[in-house]
């Protein structure tokens, strides 16, 4: 290609991707000027806490000596979603997806300009993580812009890998914890946690023309996509539905010792997301796996009653080990 036709494909490009800035909170830009660590890291803990009602709960189990860490880990997994999924433009995702790739890159290279990008490299340096955990999520969410349908449970779990274990890995890296053993557990937590939530939005995900139930098992039990489209309640899709909630039910059991692996501050989130990935199945079947025609949901006071437990875990085994330490 000529420097002319170079030109060209930039041109494009740049209008692609202020076109895709244009969709997205003014905030979300990259500066002109790179923010201290201190302005990237309230940047990233006013995101975190301001998009998901949980994590004022996670942030105040965890450490205080990690909780900038989960900050800027979870900036940078929500902003990376949002690029691919609020847009509302394949290309514009793209192209703005391409340009976060490459602002990774740049963080890898001391060269941070985005506040995410400023508080995750102090991130990556204090854990010691590589950079394919976060590359790998870009590559579900630029999948996400093109691929809609999943002909086998494998293709489905090959997703996953990329779209939701890349997140335990990330957790366990600022946690201490590099092992293959952890990060296999954690795998299939993550996974069935993704799965967990293709059951619940049935509905949402096909009004974004995506469907994640493996295209061999709609055809095992007799659904097609009218079905899932018209919202009809057949006994057909709930036998799926069965199909689906009990194998992920088995992925959440293969993955529960990994709580018992980990830091007492750790366990309780890890027991906390399972707990409530395995109470969205439950409400899955409370219906009796109708979820076309309403979204199940977990109530506030099971969510509460769920921290509780959790939490009681943690200070009850403290309290136990506190008692039972030998006298100096």
């Amino acid at each position: 290609m000529n420097y002319e036709g170079r030109m060209t494909v930039d041109t494009a490009q740049q209008e692609l991707i202020e076109r895709g800035w244009s969709a997205l909170p003014a905030e979300y830009r990259i500066p002109e000027r790179a923010p201290t660590l201190e302005e990237a890291r309230a940047w990233c803990k006013r995101l975190a806490e301001t998009h998901y009602e949980n994590f004022h709960v996670a942030s105040w189990i965890l450490p205080q000596r990690l909780r900038p860490h989960f900050h800027s880990i979870y900036a940078y997994c929500r902003v990376s979603d949002d690029l691919g999924d609020e847009v509302g433009d394949t290309a514009q995702s793209l192209a703005l997806l391409n340009l976060w790739g490459r602002e990774l890159d740049a963080c890898y290279r001391g060269e941070a300009r985005h506040p995410i990008f400023v508080a995750l490299t102090e991130t990556i340096h204090a854990c010691e993580i590589p950079k394919e955990p976060f590359a790998d999520l870009l590559t579900a969410f630029r999948q996400d812009q093109t691929v809609t349908r999943f002909p086998t449970t494998a293709d489905v779990l090959h997703y996953c890998r990329y779209s939701a274990n890349p997140v335990g890995h990330l957790v366990l890296y600022a946690c201490g914890y590099r092992d293959p053993e952890r990060f296999a557990l954690s795998d299939f937590t993550c996974s069935a946690l993704q799965l967990a939530n293709f059951w619940q939005d049935v509905r949402v995900d096909y009004a974004k023309d995506r469907i994640y139930f493996p295209l061999e098992n709609m055809q095992r039990y007799g659904v097609d996509e009218a079905t899932i489209a018209s919202g009809r309640e057949t006994p057909q899709f709930r036998e799926l539905m069965r199909h689906q909630v009990e194998s992920t039910r088995r992925m959440f059991e293969q993955g529960l010792p990994l709580i018992g692996m980990v830091d007492r501050d750790l366990a309780v989130d890890l027991d906390l997301f399972s707990r409530g990935g395995l109470e969205i199945l439950r409400a899955i079947e409370q219906q009796d796996y109708n979820v076309l025609r309403s979204r199940p949901s977990i109530s506030k006071s099971r969510k509460a009653a769920l921290l509780v437990r959790a939490l009681t875990g943690k200070f009850l085994g403290r309290s136990l080990a506190t008692r039972q330490r030998p006298a100096a």
